[in-house]
């Protein structure tokens, strides 16, 4: 690093203005006047509020003219459709990120909850815990290219004990057309979306393994003209060469056999953890797969062609990628269709995005607020996300605006630098007595709800009323 790091601070001169330019690009697809400003409200108090939860009582503290109520009323009541903000998201982005080397990243982020009555919420495995436990599990879908990364879309999983039940569907939001669907199937429907808008250019798919163990998902994706790098399980079975097939002698009495089985003598499939274990010194090469905060990171490779396998006989050719650390502990397995000619350091280097989207999961969490909404329903769930991945695409713009001459600002800088520059509420002690009034009434009426329902449910007494205000 040479001289002094300078900043250009005429990229942060104005940042409030450069916040309304972005709000305003998306305002008129949120509708009526009102609701374009509960929209910049909600929008604003995810950037700037961190002292507290980022519900909508917090969100609104933070807000000069919001209230708790048309923020609810925003994320629940109001009829705008996520959907269109999000095409128009893929639009924003595309100048900024798009390129035609591009990767999209599949991943699933899980939010814990405790009662039974958000939408899709059931015992599930959570990764936010690293066990099986009560929450909602959406799907996003990422973009990946030299120039940045971004979360650009997501579905909401409904597990099937919830399609089974049209009626606590609808009492959710939950429209009538929609269907139960894997995390795959949804996965797929992000990706032809994506791909139907045309902003976001790139033909790689990367995805862990509970995406890549999927023989079907791996066919679709094949089909579809995605060229994948999915991670697999250790026992995912594979061909090393293209073993011959054969029909079964047929027997004196019966049908003729008409499904293909190994030839005798062919070489059976092997898992790759084992295949992995066969492999001598030389099949081992040290490759950097990406350069890190700390400098490049490097691993040992193994990169071999192999034919999947289908229904215990070849399938299609392509490639096994296996990865261990420089020590050798840690080995992890892919599986990709790309060309015979593809080259090995490409397999590792898009191989080695997917990670990149925890981190996008981190910050969207961490400075966006992303699992910390209160709603329970199909449309407050999709607008939260929605407001979220717009919050995260203006610290991304202002990330690739402004900075410093000898590196990249972090997210993290750029979100806290926000909180400085965007304005926020500040309080007169008046304004203080009062809010606290109304947020003790609102905690004590909450309470009393919930003790009623627990009454109708026969599980406690009735609740004592509270006193009328005034």
């Amino acid at each position: 690093m040479r001289g002094a790091c300078t900043m250009d601070a005429t990229a942060f001169a104005d940042i409030a203005a450069a916040f309304a330019r972005f709000h305003a690009h998306f305002a008129p697809l949120f509708g009526r006047r009102e609701v374009r400003a509960r929209g910049e409200q909600y929008l604003r108090g995810l950037l700037v509020q961190h002292a507290d939860r980022r519900n909508v009582e917090h969100v609104a503290e933070a807000v000069v003219g919001a209230t708790p109520r048309t923020l609810q009323r925003l994320l629940t009541e109001a009829p705008w459709a996520h959907e269109p903000v999000l095409a128009a998201l893929q639009a924003y982005l595309a100048p900024r990120l798009s390129d035609p080397d591009g990767v999209f990243i599949l991943d699933e982020s899980a939010f814990p909850k405790r009662g039974e009555r958000s939408v899709g919420v059931a015992r599930q495995w959570c990764g936010t815990l690293g066990k099986t436990a009560n929450c909602q599990v959406g799907v996003f879908l990422a973009y990946h290219s030299r120039h940045g990364q971004a979360l650009v879309d997501a579905r909401l999983y409904l597990p099937k004990t919830w399609m089974a039940d049209r009626d606590r569907c609808r009492a959710t939001g939950v429209p009538d057309a929609i269907a139960f669907a894997t995390k795959g199937d949804l996965g797929l429907a992000l990706l032809r979306e994506a791909r139907g808008r045309g902003e976001l250019t790139g033909r790689w798919i990367v995805a862990d393994d509970w995406y890549g163990r999927s023989a079907p998902f791996r066919d679709a994706l094949d089909a579809d003209g995605w060229w994948y790098v999915l991670d697999v399980p250790r026992d995912t079975a594979v061909f090393t060469a293209p073993a011959p097939v054969a029909l079964p002698a047929r027997r004196k009495h019966g049908r003729p056999p008409t499904r293909l089985r190994l030839a005798p003598g062919a070489t059976p499939p092997q898992q790759v953890a084992a295949l992995a274990a066969s492999l001598p010194p030389e099949a081992w090469l040290v490759m950097t797969a990406a350069d890190g905060s700390q400098g490049p990171r490097r691993y040992r490779y193994a990169v071999r062609r192999i034919w999947e396998r289908r229904d215990g006989l070849p399938g299609r050719p392509g490639w096994l990628v296996i990865r261990r650390n420089l020590d050798g502990s840690d080995e992890r397995y892919a599986l990709s269709n790309a060309p015979a000619d593809t080259a090995p350091q490409t397999l590792v280097t898009v191989g080695a995005t997917r990670p990149m989207v925890e981190t996008l999961f981190r910050q969207a969490k961490g400075e966006a607020g992303l699992d910390e909404y209160e709603v329970r329903g199909w449309r407050g769930w999709y607008h939260h996300v929605t407001l979220t991945l717009l919050a995260m695409a203006f610290l991304l713009t202002v990330q690739q605006t402004g900075g410093v001459e000898c590196v990249e600002l972090t997210i993290p800088q750029v979100s806290r630098l926000l909180r400085g520059l965007l304005p926020q509420r500040t309080w007169t002690f008046a304004e203080l007595l009062t809010w606290l009034v109304g947020t003790q009434r609102r905690n004590a009426r909450a309470k009393q709800a919930h003790a009623e329902r627990r009454c109708r449910d026969g599980t406690s007494p009735p609740p004592s009323r509270i006193p009328p205000e005034g």
